[in-house]
């Protein structure tokens, strides 16, 4: 009788961790492993994006990308980063074992805020790395005050 008091999940935690593991594992899958609102494709490059007092740096990786297979654009105080990565073909004679690496079209958008200085922004692309900085504008930025005794 007291074995029927016990939750379910306490008497097998294994076969619950384990299903919980393989759901988040496919979330991340569906939606990328930031779990954010937006529907991110099977292919949706890893992005670091930092803030100082002065500018927003946001860094994506690109591996095996060539400039004009993406764009940058600013609108409306976000940040668009959109392109497409080209499956690579099958070659004649090739037994391919694994394919791992993704493709397809991604599209990744970042709200900076309508205080930027959108004619000051620049994107360097070197290493399969994208950097953009993007400089606040001089009203957003923080002001020190001198106190006076």
């Amino acid at each position: 009788m007291a074995r029927a008091l016990i939750p379910w999940d306490v008497r097998t935690p294994q076969l619950f961790e384990r299903l919980r593991r393989e759901m988040d594992e496919l979330f991340e899958d569906i939606f990328g492993r930031d779990g954010g609102t937006e529907w991110l494709p099977a292919f949706a490059p890893r992005t670091n994006i930092a803030e100082t007092d002065t500018h927003y740096e946001i860094t994506v990786d690109l591996p095996g990308m060539k400039p004009e297979e993406f764009t940058v654009e600013l609108k409306d105080g976000q940040l668009w980063i959109s392109g497409e990565r080209k499956q690579e073909t099958e070659e004649k004679g090739k037994t391919w074992h694994r394919v791992e690496r993704q493709y397809g079209q991604f599209r990744r958008v970042f709200p900076l805020g309508s205080e930027v200085n959108a004619d000051q922004v620049q994107a360097e692309y070197k290493d399969g790395v994208l950097r953009i900085t993007v400089p606040k504008s001089e009203s957003v930025r923080p002001r020190r005050i001198e106190v006076k005794v």
